[in-house]
């Protein structure tokens, strides 16, 4: 039904996509995979119509097409579902449904009425049991995905491309997800289905295509091709991720945690977080693993002084109680925190890369206590560059226009910038390819190893008994279990997450 044939696009000299080919089939999953970095996105922006300027054809449904704009993508039939969800949250679901689609009278008057009752109908085909006039700020990141499911519906899109639809999302809603995907299927669409998870495309997708450094590497039935042969093709390279078997014993405490509540700020009768305890040791890496809600990020968010008014419990630093009332107070005290948005919370994506990494030690870079010495930011940013294998055009090159796990080490090496005794990472992985995950992994052992102590927060089992020496799960608020990696499986870990006792 769609054919992308020999695409070529480029940014300020950079070639990201070179005469790139893709076939997109009616009634099936067409997954398009490959490292951050690979193109893929570039790619559905120019099918989605976000950008118009490239060389080579779109043929859909056997005519040649040119779109200069989203709506005029829109009004083809192709809708995109982006990973970083594109919904105004102040106004409710039936307004961002018909947000520049409106049913109006003859005299011109929003006929709200007709809107909420086939927004309704749109929420029940997308299986969400909610009023139409919430607001999309109280709504879940995996409601809002539905949501953003039934705005693409409401399109009539024969095409709907989901870029990192379960990135956020519980198993429940990704069940969900799926069970939509197949009436979808059933009704002729084509479903574009980016994703870095490979166990859901081999679960999911009918079809597959790689795209390596802006090229077409190779595409076929996904039942011709197994994981491992897939991620070859990817990286062009073997890459081999295995659970740390690492028996080190760590007798050195680093960070004691002792009875630490976080009241919820919505009903404060009832707790996020209650009286967690744990010590984590220098040169130890730490998992973090539960449900999504279970209260691991704001447990670290809290640790970092996020909640000072909610948050209660004492923090020792090697062994000296720290009073961690502010994000200020946890770094003087040695301790960063790397959030789970890394672009929301994370990086200045309107800055170049030189200055994300520099921003955390303005006061070292000071000349004469007033200027700036540009020659010691450069040579930082070059040190972290080289260091983490950044992959940038150049220092100045902005942060928003990197890939995902290059983003995600601009926001490392800020914080390595300023010697980290204790580094929290919240979900470090999320988004990220299975090379780039291979680096960062690298790097996060490598940390541990010169005596920095890590706790990584992860939604993914496999990450966390790749990464950690010691597995603490937690379930509605509360530490569950204290695992040795040794004995960390998938299902003692899903057990202690899911039962309390």
């Amino acid at each position: 039904m769609l054919i992308a044939k020999n695409i070529t696009k480029k940014f300020a000299g950079v070639t990201a996509l070179n005469n790139v080919n893709l076939e997109l089939y009616p009634g099936k999953v067409n997954a398009i995979v490959g490292e951050n970095g690979a193109g893929k996105s570039t790619l559905m922006k120019i099918l989605s119509g976000v950008h118009t300027q490239y060389n080579g054809d779109i043929i859909f449904h056997g005519n040649k097409v040119q779109f200069n704009s989203t709506k005029d993508a829109e009004d083809a039939g192709i809708a995109i579902i982006h990973q970083e969800l594109n919904l105004v949250p102040h106004l409710s679901i039936a307004e961002n449904i018909f947000l520049g689609r409106e049913i109006t009278s003859a005299l011109g008057i929003l006929d709200k009425g007709a809107m909420r009752k086939y927004t309704t109908q749109l929420l029940k085909k997308v299986n969400l049991d909610i009023s139409p006039d919430t607001l999309v700020s109280k709504l879940k990141v995996g409601q809002q995905q539905l949501v953003e499911i039934a705005k693409a519906l409401h399109t009539n899109a024969e095409v709907i491309i989901m870029d990192e639809p379960t990135s956020a999302i519980t198993d429940k809603e990704v069940d969900n997800l799926f069970e939509i995907i197949d009436e979808l299927k059933e009704e002729g669409k084509i479903i574009v289905y980016i994703s870095h998870k490979l166990k859901e495309l081999f679960q999911k997708a009918d079809t597959y295509t790689v795209l390596r450094d802006g090229a077409t590497i190779a595409s076929g039935n996904m039942a011709t091709i197994t994981q491992d042969e897939l991620v070859e093709k990817m990286a062009g390279r073997k890459i081999v991720i295995e659970k740390n078997i690492s028996d080190v014993i760590f007798n050195e405490p680093l960070l004691e945690i002792k009875n630490v509540n976080l009241k919820n700020g919505e009903d404060m009768s009832g707790f996020l977080v209650k009286d967690a305890s744990f010590t984590l040791h220098k040169g130890e890496i730490l998992g973090l693993y539960g449900l999504m809600g279970a209260g691991r990020t704001e447990l670290i968010e809290t640790i970092f002084g996020l909640h000072p008014k909610l948050g209660s419990g004492t923090i020792q630093v090697e062994r000296e109680l720290k009073k961690i009332n502010s994000p200020a107070r946890a770094i003087a005290s040695g301790i960063m925190l790397v959030p789970e948005d890394r672009k929301l919370q994370g990086l200045c994506l309107g800055l170049g890369v030189k200055k994300n990494i520099s921003v955390t030690v303005l006061k070292q870079l000071e000349e004469n206590g007033i200027f700036l010495n540009a020659r010691k930011e450069s040579a930082l940013a070059k040190d972290y560059i080289e260091q983490l294998n950044i992959k940038t055009a150049s220092q100045n090159t902005l942060s928003k226009n990197l890939s995902g796990g290059n983003q995600q080490k601009i926001v490392i090496a800020k914080w390595l910038a300023k010697n980290p005794k204790v580094l929290l990472l919240d979900e470090p992985t999320r988004g990220i390819d299975v090379g780039a995950k291979s680096e960062i992994y690298k790097l996060i052992k490598d940390l541990a190893a010169g005596g920095v102590g890590v706790i990584v927060v992860s939604s993914e089992i496999p990450e966390i008994l790749a990464l950690a020496n010691r597995v603490l799960v937690m379930c509605e608020g509360e530490i569950t279990a204290d695992i040795p990696i040794a004995d960390a499986t998938e299902a003692s870990l899903l057990t202690k997450a899911i039962h309390k006792n």
